[in-house]
């Protein structure tokens, strides 16, 4: 192998040392040789460029048409991005789907130069990734393989009663001095968790708010966390059941936007809720009693699991044990499947439509009695309702495009959970819209949305076709100001 890749460079030098010679010969061929390799395979010639690797390749490019024409081929850097530290389904999802930025058009990979990909994604340097969660954030560079870092989400770090400006900044602040990096150096990639669900003007105002302020602070990109995670999933359409912290949104999105028209379905039951009924049941059996919300939340991510028949699993023998270093072994029986069986069924966590009704009494004049209504919903029916809105919003030629369900938040990594749900649903819909439902469970588990940041930040494109500039900000706002008067 050696000695044909020393004809290699042989052959390159004898036909850039010759190309000069015969530049003005009247002699045109259409397809000039490759002297000593005329008589190789393309496929055989492909096989020796992959031992040479992506930058010895590029150099045979340059040499003549016939090496350009056989080095550029798609295959070959098809291989060297699937030597990637991302898969290659990542990839070609990305630069396929989301290359163009907003609005998303899709790209079919016989219209890309996969040989230009390759050398425009080894150029990036990557960006600063922050996913705001509901419950905590999530940082780190978007050129390693997964989050570096924990802090308090931005909407609850530092003082909540100081404006939301000083309190970005402040959360900023202290995520660069922990990565030690410039703030003017790389492009930011920001997720915050959907908040302002409805489709009114003062939800409009307070997410425009919101944006604006983050935008000043870093005139940088910001895209919603349920895309992300619908991204990280490989789909650009569908909907994302994110299990937050404190509630749970069920949230449409069609070609990467959120499609709040159709209605963003939000339920009372969250990642806080379980947890604290897991907590209430272990104190009624005295199962150590002093327990810390971390060991609970451990319990929880260990043992717990969805059943898929809740009334059969009630007289099967559940019992199991797990370890937590320093604190002993912890036995749960029905726990392990009562816990998750809220999302379903809230009224077990102790959430009814009487109590839901009795707390929006005192909040009318904020939000209508229905939106409390809803919130005391089972996830299988806020997301069937969901799919509803959808079917027949009628936004799109494609009746299918809200039938791919993607899981998300740590909760959401409950085992039985996508069977469970999916088996719901065929339950409440009728056949013509449950056929076709697929449920996807976290791709990444509780970093999905993070990763979902990380293809974008590492797209061929990025940032120009992603980022928002201090300049364009600038500009936008004035735009903004004007058309106020």
């Amino acid at each position: 192998m050696a000695m044909l890749l020393r004809k290699v460079w042989g052959s390159v030098s004898t036909r850039s040392n010759s190309s000069e010679r015969h530049s003005t010969s009247s002699v045109v061929q259409l397809q000039p040789s490759l002297g000593a390799f005329d008589q190789i395979p393309c496929d055989i010639f492909l096989q020796i460029l992959k031992f040479l690797g992506p930058r010895e390749a590029a150099k045979l490019s340059v040499v003549c048409k016939s090496w350009k024409f056989i080095v550029s081929d798609n295959r070959l850097w098809i291989f060297f991005l699937q030597n990637q530290q991302e898969s290659w389904d990542a990839i070609f999802f990305a630069e396929t789907q989301l290359r163009s930025g907003y609005p998303l058009q899709t790209l079919y990979d016989h219209h890309l130069s996969f040989m230009q990909i390759y050398g425009q994604r080894s150029q990036i340097t990557g960006s600063v990734i922050i996913d705001g969660g509901s419950g905590y954030c999530k940082y780190g560079w978007s050129r390693y393989a997964r989050s570096s870092g924990l802090s308090a989400t931005f909407l609850e770090f530092g003082n909540i009663e100081s404006p939301m400006y000083s309190r970005l900044r402040h959360f900023f602040s202290t995520i660069y001095s922990r990565m030690q990096v410039k703030p003017s150096t790389q492009p930011i990639v920001v997720s915050i968790p959907i908040c302002h669900y409805d489709d009114t003007e003062s939800a409009k105002a307070a997410r425009r708010q919101l944006k604006e302020a983050i935008y000043s602070v870093l005139f940088d990109m910001n895209v919603p966390a349920a895309t992300l995670a619908l991204y990280a999933a490989r789909h650009t359409s569908g909907i994302v059941v994110n299990i937050g912290f404190h509630v749970t949104s069920v949230v449409p999105i069609l070609q990467g936007k959120v499609m709040r028209e159709v209605g963003v379905e939000v339920v009372g039951q969250g990642a806080l809720k379980l947890t604290g009924f897991l907590r209430e049941m272990m104190q009624q059996k005295n199962i150590n009693f002093e327990s810390s919300w971390y060991t609970v939340c451990t319990l929880k991510e260990n043992l717990c699991y969805v059943a898929a028949d809740y009334e059969a699993e009630l007289s099967k023998d559940t019992h199991a044990s797990f370890e937590i270093m320093g604190e002993g072994w912890f036995t749960l029986s029905k726990e392990r499947f009562q816990t998750g069986e809220v999302l379903f069924q809230p009224r077990i966590g102790g959430v009814s439509v009487e109590q839901v009704a009795l707390e929006s009494l005192s909040c009318l004049f904020e939000i209508s009695l229905t939106v409390y209504l809803r919130r005391a919903m089972g996830l299988h029916q806020a997301v069937a309702l969901c799919m509803d809105h959808c079917q027949a919003a009628e936004v799109t030629c494609d009746d299918g495009w809200f039938k791919t369900v993607v899981l998300t938040g740590g909760t959401a990594c409950l085992p039985g959970l996508p069977e469970r749900l999916e088996k719901e649903l065929s339950g409440l819909l009728p056949p013509s819209v449950s056929k076709g439902i697929r449920v996807i469970p976290p791709p990444y588990g509780a970093e999905s949305a993070w990763f979902g940041a990380k293809l974008i930040s590492n797209l061929s494109s990025f940032p120009e076709a992603w980022c928002m500039t201090k300049k364009q900000f600038r500009q936008k706002s004035r735009r903004n100001f004007m058309g106020s008067w």
